[in-house]
């Protein structure tokens, strides 16, 4: 045998395959928790749908990070908007190896589920909870893409007694993280405006017959009522308000901000209806008419709430990797941190804490089927 032959054929057969194995795709698996069954559905599939366009757009572009061509898959998982569920598909997505989580779509779920991401080391950016306390536990991997509670809390406190001159207010909400959390910031900026709560009631996330608390609110004749919980719940409180004859303006949160709150509450809809988007409105958008278009063809259904955000919100995850030239977590992490791009919903960015910088609150009121922004507050 020729040694000297045998041993530089050996050595080209080696970096052959480390040249393949350089060009060779990784695939990069993103995990997605949103309440895909229950009465939010229709909003969580929304959150899924914008994380899964991000996706295809992505796998488009043939991205390369760190020599190796990438391909994007969707690992999407079902918290049924309950935390302890949450913290279950949290370690799943953990044992699954994601490279970073969108989601969870509500306060409630994302909070607890927040400490098994940062256990783990992996970025968690959600779309649309707003409990403040979500970037507050110190965590250096969570992110909010919209802005908190104790934003849109002043803006309906102050907009309902400046506003609307309403200085009666009673507010309702359904005991979760994100309803009573924005119910109590709402309760401050009343009184900070100069209003009067006049009473504070509660039900569930299940509850569906409001008559008994809505008898006690009519009693107390409020001039505005303001109610802080999904759009299921909200639709049957404004029915069942409407019946017992009370004629208050009535303002909601973000959650029942949608179309299928209109669909759901049907005659009892009124211009004396109004309710808060945590984000801009479609027409302030940079590119969102282009992505509301793409979105319906592509699905067949129009956005609900917050699907151009989880859709940027992916996109930051992909470019924060570009920038560190890793997949993995830990390395990139900081260039999220770090990160500033121009995103369908405008530029993404976020401060020490995590939140987005420069959150906006859009007013809304109701009519001719649909809502009316009313103006947008930074």
């Amino acid at each position: 045998m020729n040694i000297s032959k045998v041993f530089p054929a050996m050595l080209g057969v080696a970096l052959a395959l480390q040249t393949i194995s350089a060009q060779a795709d990784v695939t990069v698996k993103i995990g997605q928790v949103s309440p895909l069954t229950g009465e939010l559905s229709h909003i969580g599939k929304d959150d899924e749908n914008g994380v899964r366009l991000a996706i295809e757009d992505l796998n488009a572009k043939r991205l390369r990070i760190g020599g190796q061509a990438v391909t994007f898959v969707l690992d999407s998982q079902d918290d049924a908007a309950d935390p302890k569920t949450a913290m279950v598909v949290g370690q799943k997505l953990v044992d699954d190896r994601v490279a970073g989580v969108i989601g969870h779509a509500n306060s409630g779920t994302s909070i607890p589920a927040s400490k098994i991401y940062a256990d783990a080391g992996i970025p968690m950016i959600s779309e649309s909870a707003t409990n403040p306390k979500l970037t507050q536990q110190g965590y250096r991997n969570v992110f909010r893409m919209v802005a908190n509670d104790v934003r849109q809390g002043n803006v309906i406190g102050t907009y309902v007694v400046k506003g609307l001159k309403a200085t009666k207010v009673a507010i309702v909400d359904d005991r979760t993280a994100y309803g009573q959390g924005l119910a109590d910031e709402v309760e401050k900026a009343v009184k900070a405006a100069g209003g009067t709560v006049v009473d504070r009631e509660y039900g569930t996330d299940k509850t569906t017959n409001w008559m008994a608390v809505l008898t006690t609110i009519k009693n107390h004749t409020p001039s505005a009522i303001m109610f802080s919980g999904g759009d299921t719940q909200a639709a049957a409180f404004a029915q069942q308000a409407r019946k017992l004859g009370i004629n208050a303006k009535l303002i909601a949160g973000d959650e029942a901000c949608t179309p299928q709150f209109i669909a759901l509450a049907g005659a009892s809809m009124n211009d004396d209806m109004y309710c808060t988007l945590a984000g801009v409105p479609r027409a302030r958008m940079p590119q969102g008419e282009a992505f509301f278009k793409r979105y319906q063809q592509r699905f067949g259904v129009p956005v609900q709430l917050y699907a151009p955000y989880s859709y940027d919100a992916t996109m930051a995850l992909a470019n924060a990797m570009q920038l560190a030239q890793s997949t993995d977590p830990k390395v990139y992490l900081p260039k999220l941190r770090e990160l500033r791009m121009e995103g369908v919903t405008g530029v993404i960015q976020f401060d020490e804490n995590g939140d987005i910088r420069n959150g906006a609150i859009t007013v809304r009121r109701y009519g001719g089927g649909e809502w009316h922004d009313q103006g947008v507050v930074r």
